[in-house]
């Protein structure tokens, strides 16, 4: 099966040319991602990968970056936060409905990781949400590749955090 799915990182100033930087990707791999070299310092890589299942699809692509680029530091993969326009252009509608059903069911509708004048959502949580639904579907793989990304996203802020020392706060927010 085929995964679509964006690994971002902030590039370390170890002296690579682009086209050495692209070069080494693809010989590590990564020939089946469209490379993304516009913000300097910052890497981006859209896969398109053929794997049995979206777990293996993006570790191998992370394990493939990393070969390639140690020095590599992941910053996200996606897709996994989203806002209400994101998740529409996904499932196919429009923002207005995706936030009609949140004013609609604000018991049950997934509460957002950031709430303010632009709200962020995990992606995994509103399309679970809108699967139990029945209310869409959405193109095949991306709900088990963004339930991939929310898992590698949360372990790496988990280690962030645990390595400055905020391990005790677990217990307050739990």
């Amino acid at each position: 099966m085929e995964f679509i799915f964006t690994l971002k990182y902030q590039l370390a100033d170890d002296g690579y040319a682009m086209d050495e930087l692209v070069e080494r990707l693809g010989e590590a791999g990564c020939d089946d991602a469209l490379v993304g070299i516009g913000q300097p310092g910052r890497l981006a890589l859209e896969f398109t990968r053929d794997a049995p299942d979206a777990a293996e699809a993006v570790l191998s692509a992370l394990d493939d970056v990393r070969r390639a680029v140690p020095s590599a530091k992941l910053i996200e993969v996606a897709p996994d936060l989203v806002g209400l326009t994101d998740v529409a252009e996904i499932v196919g509608g429009s923002r207005q409905n995706m936030r009609k059903l949140m004013l609609t069911h604000p018991g049950s509708f997934p509460t957002p990781v950031h709430e303010g004048s632009a709200s962020i959502w995990h992606l995994a949580d509103i399309l679970t949400w809108l699967q139990a639904r029945g209310s869409y579907s959405s193109a095949s793989g991306v709900l088990d590749v963004a339930r991939v990304a929310l898992q590698v996203n949360v372990a790496k802020e988990r280690r962030r955090l645990a390595e400055v020392g905020y391990k005790e706060l677990e217990a307050l927010i739990e």
